[in-house]
């Protein structure tokens, strides 16, 4: 799948420090260093209906970030991406907006380009949507079952194939899995089996499902029902679902143990416990090194969500006036793993500082004594620490204030390591 145009990053003198992330399943901060030259990174990609709010956007201009600091640091990265482009919310949101699924997935998919690169957000090398990798999951699922790590249920609303044969749906077997690869369920998350359970039902899974020998296990493979999209495949006709997808595109794009696993907090659990159980079953090993979260964006008192309908989204942004940069400004004010509400306030101020900063290091501007290279310095400091780029905001607007002494340099590290671009 086509991905979006690459923005324009400039090259600095000096460089950063390897990015000290957050690792939500050692509850620490870890140094993410790459063991050679190139950093891999997977960031679980959007389910394609109403894209792209500003929740997605967080957390997509979060793991940006790291890659500006890996880049100015001297790693390339190699970045791989999903889209979810058959589910069942998605198949849900076409039915009652009476379009058919892979239309509605496209338009989306297609708004979610136009708004990542508005935001000058470094696209992935892979941008792959599920439909794109059918057969590889079925594969997959069949190499689980082989291994005893999966099991059919008989589903008796699933269509019959033409030999007669009614299709079953297909499980993980957590038990057998803790057992046999190294992988423990809550690891990444940190969850307890009470604290998962409520949280399963609420984010696509179905504790309740009869013949299942685990409440938690999760949905491997949907077998085709009458009137919903299937394919045919080695394991019976169907569709795949939601945790497997990730761990069979990671881990022939990046290998097992890459560097940073990202997404937002609500994916802690279940998705990446569960992809990273697929993955360790499948390869023996850790999907990645480092599980890192950004936060939840609220509006009017709310979590932004679909479900809720308090979306901010970006496109709409764009069309009423707002300058990309400055919806980008808004964001970086927050710190990328803290929760937090959007507001017109805080947009209008982002508005203010952009004007402050075009003004004081842009064309024109005035020269001043101080020395825009230690501005800089600090500002790689801020981010190498766990992206804090409130942190970052604040040294430029102190130079901004004082006039630095090379106001060109300071704009290019600006639109380098922040992708705030000061000249038109």
């Amino acid at each position: 799948m086509r991905a979006w145009r690459q923005p324009e990053i400039p090259s600095l003198p000096g460089r950063s420090d390897a990015p000290v992330l957050y690792d939500t399943a050692t509850t620490a901060l870890v140094e993410a260093r790459p063991e050679g030259a190139t950093a891999r990174l997977y960031v679980c990609g959007i389910t394609p209906y109403d894209a792209t709010h500003i929740g997605h956007a967080a957390t997509y201009l979060a793991f940006d970030t790291v890659q500006r600091v890996w880049r100015d640091a001297g790693y390339t990265v190699h970045y791989a991406q999903n889209v979810t482009d058959v589910d069942d919310p998605l198949l849900e949101r076409a039915a009652a907006a009476g379009v058919h699924w892979e239309e509605l997935a496209q338009s989306q998919v297609e708004v979610f380009r136009t708004d990542m690169e508005a935001l000058s957000i470094i696209p992935p090398d892979r941008f792959v949507a599920v439909t794109e990798v059918i057969d590889e999951i079925a594969v997959a699922i069949s190499r689980l079952s082989d291994a005893g790590l999966a099991y059919p249920i008989g589903t008796p609303d699933a269509a019959v194939s033409p030999d007669g044969v009614r299709g079953e749906d297909i499980y993980f077997d957590i038990a057998t899995a803790e057992r046999v690869t190294p992988w423990r369920l809550g690891e990444t998350s940190g969850l307890h089996r009470t604290d998962m359970l409520p949280q399963f039902a609420e984010r696509g899974g179905d504790p309740d499902r009869a013949g299942k020998r685990d409440p938690l296990d999760p949905l491997l493979w949907r077998a085709a029902r009458p009137g919903e999209p299937s394919w045919p495949a080695v394991i019976g006709a169907g569709r795949p679902g939601w945790h497997i997808e990730c761990s069979v595109i990671a881990l022939p794009e990046l290998g097992t143990g890459f560097s940073v696993q990202g997404g937002g907090s609500d994916l802690a659990f279940p998705h990446h416990d569960m992809s990273g159980g697929h993955a360790a079953a499948l390869s023996g090993h850790a999907l990645a090194e480092v599980y890192c979260h950004a936060g939840m964006v609220s509006y009017r008192g709310e979590k932004m969500s679909k479900s809720l309908g308090n979306l901010v989204l970006v496109s709409d942004l764009r069309r009423e006036g707002w300058d990309p940069r400055a919806i980008r400004l808004a964001i970086l004010a927050h710190h990328y793993r803290s929760d937090w509400e959007w507001t017109e306030a805080e947009a209008d101020a982002a508005h203010r500082r952009l004007a402050t900063w075009r003004a004081a290091f842009g064309p024109g501007a005035r020269v001043g004594t101080t020395p825009a290279a230690e501005a800089i310095g600090r500002i790689r400091t801020a981010l190498a620490h766990d992206l804090d780029t409130p942190a970052a905001l604040a040294i430029i607007d102190t130079a901004a204030r004082s006039a630095v002494d090379t106001p060109h340099a300071l704009a290019r590290a600006i639109d380098a390591l922040l992708g705030i671009r000061l000249v038109d």
